[in-house]
């Protein structure tokens, strides 16, 4: 039940009782879909540890996992369609001297892991891109600077090559990869402004500011680069375990216990952390919540450790501010999730998250999909926007000098160019620059005249050009394709695949003859005004 946190309204509460109790969305009827046997990964030897992290980080390539290591600490990486039963002797990534506590992949590099342990450091590793056949002992770096053993890890979202690491020695610590040197043990900047084990970490979208959930039961918003605390919230009836940015809208969401130790959610003001806008108690269970937040949909998801159910949300930036959508259930218990990003979805199935659940109790790695219920098999622009990229929008020291800059998105849509791009302007922005105008005729001539005139010459260009095409060259051309270097489909599923092509290709087609329609329909009106106007004088 949802109670939200100061005096209550009368006025609000009447009307807020003649609300329906559903409302419109496009994500109410998301479902959960795990893989079948075939596309799950078994006989996985999850780690026993009671550490409470997600022990499973996953890119568009691999999927970590941290085992069970004997003399040390040891995490497996297994190439993402590798599923099925899993090697007893498959190699592991093996440098550390105690039990690995966290492990996250580069955003930016999706060859690269950091790992940390309980011996007090952080390793930086390079995963090499074929089939790994030996065990990986020796790291790409290694950063020596706890005191003690170093429980979380985060990279920063917009920024290449900085890393910070949480340690029980409660200090934070900022590394500045972008170094020849193998071994680091001076970080370029330490966070000494908690007084117990920092539990967990977020950063907002373009990495300026950071939010904590500490031991001491309090939540903050820090500063990194300042070292200082901006905001603290010390609620009695709230003791969080776990706190998450939820991208731009301003606020907070941290998942802890209740006074009466039912597990619950918080829903914050950033800009005020003395009260919480909102609770929600859950149910009476034992175990961690983990947070996820998809900022492109609005989606907020639940995982509980140790049961197999997973809520989610959706949440608006004006009051109810959270509304609950649905509740995967299985029976299967998870004791880590990882999480794939957004550019390693399969968008023809209109997937839009996807976890994978570690059950230890049966060996196993469950992909668990949520999809939106479309019948069109075309792409799903308003359930796809934007995205954050694999491309930093800026470097180490730029970060550091004070520079902020959001991420940089990406289209998921199929044929778009790959992810891992930065994004391209639009092509028709050059054409204003066309060459063939002298200067005389810019200065006279307004800039949509100009893009006008240098659209119909590309168009001449490209008439000139096919004219010039030997017959032979046009047999060639099919559909748009080249039957040379894109052979006629062989299999069914690559006959489907070219047809959802064609379809796809057939409906961008007619969105732009519809622009088309309407900007002449916009010029022909400007034209009869003008003719009016000047008629008229």
């Amino acid at each position: 039940m949802c109670t939200p946190c100061g005096p209550p309204d009368p006025a609000a509460s009447s009307e807020m009782s003649w609300h329906p109790q559903y409302r419109s969305s496009k994500f109410r009827h998301v479902y959960g879909k795990a893989a079948s046997k075939e596309k799950c990964y078994d006989c996985v030897p999850i780690t026993h540890s009671v550490h409470d992290n997600h022990f499973c980080a996953v890119n568009p390539h691999f999927i970590a996992v941290v085992t069970e290591c004997a003399g040390g600490g040891a995490f497996l990486v297994i190439p993402i369609h590798q599923t099925g039963k899993l090697d007893p002797h498959y190699p592991r990534i093996c440098g550390h001297k105690g039990n690995v506590l966290d492990i996250k992949w580069n955003p930016f590099n999706d060859y690269v892991i950091a790992s940390c342990s309980e011996d007090a450091t952080v390793k930086i590793w390079d995963i090499p891109k074929h089939l790994l056949t030996k065990n990986i002992t020796t790291p790409k770096k290694e950063l020596l600077g706890h005191a003690r053993r170093v429980g979380l890890i985060e990279w920063h979202p917009t920024a290449n090559n900085i890393l910070f690491s949480s340690g029980h020695d409660y200090k934070i610590m900022i590394w500045n990869l972008d170094t020849r040197e193998d071994v680091l043990s001076n970080p370029v900047k330490i966070l000494d402004v908690h007084k117990d084990v920092v539990l967990s970490m977020s950063f907002n979208t373009d990495g300026s500011l950071l939010a904590t959930a500490c031991r001491d039961k309090k939540i903050r918003l820090i500063d990194p680069r300042a070292r200082t605390v901006l905001q603290e919230a010390s609620y009695k009836s709230h003791r969080a375990n776990k706190v998450l940015f939820l991208g731009n809208m301003k606020k907070l969401l941290s998942t802890g216990t209740s006074r009466w130790n039912n597990r619950q959610i918080a829903l914050w003001d950033q800009n005020d952390l003395s009260v919480p806008l909102l609770e929600e108690d859950l149910d009476g269970s034992s175990g961690l919540l983990f947070p996820f937040y998809d900022s492109d949909t609005n989606m907020l998801y639940i995982v509980g450790k140790g049961d197999g159910n997973i809520r989610y949300y959706e949440i608006s930036p004006e009051k109810p501010y959270l509304s609950y959508l649905m509740e995967y259930r299985s029976h299967l218990p998870q004791k880590g999730i990882g999480m794939m990003p957004k550019r390693g979805l399969e968008v023809s199935a209109c997937e839009i998250f996807r976890f994978y659940k570690l059950i230890p109790t049966k060996s196993l790695i469950e992909p668990v999909s949520m999809i939106v219920p479309r019948r069109s098999e075309s792409y799903q622009e308003d359930i796809y926007p934007l995205t954050t990229g694999s491309q930093p929008a800026m470097t180490a020291q730029e970060w550091l000098n004070g520079v902020n800059k959001g991420p940089l998105l990406v289209s998921l849509r199929p044929g778009s160019g790959p992810v891992n791009s930065l994004p391209q302007l639009p092509e028709s922005e050059p054409r204003v620059k066309s060459p063939d105008l002298n200067k005389s005729q810019r200065g006279r001539m307004p800039p949509e005249e100009m893009e006008k005139k240098s659209e119909i010459k590309d168009s001449r260009n490209q008439l000139k050009e096919e004219e010039r095409l030997p017959k032979n060259e046009h047999m060639r051309l099919s559909n748009g394709f080249d039957v040379f270097e894109c052979p006629p489909p062989k299999t069914e599923n690559e006959l489907l695949q070219m047809f959802y092509r064609q379809q796809e290709e057939i409906r961008r087609l007619r969105v732009l003859l519809n622009h088309r329609d309407v900007k002449i329909k916009q010029l022909e009106l400007e034209l009869r005004n003008l003719n009016m106007d000047t008629g008229r004088y």
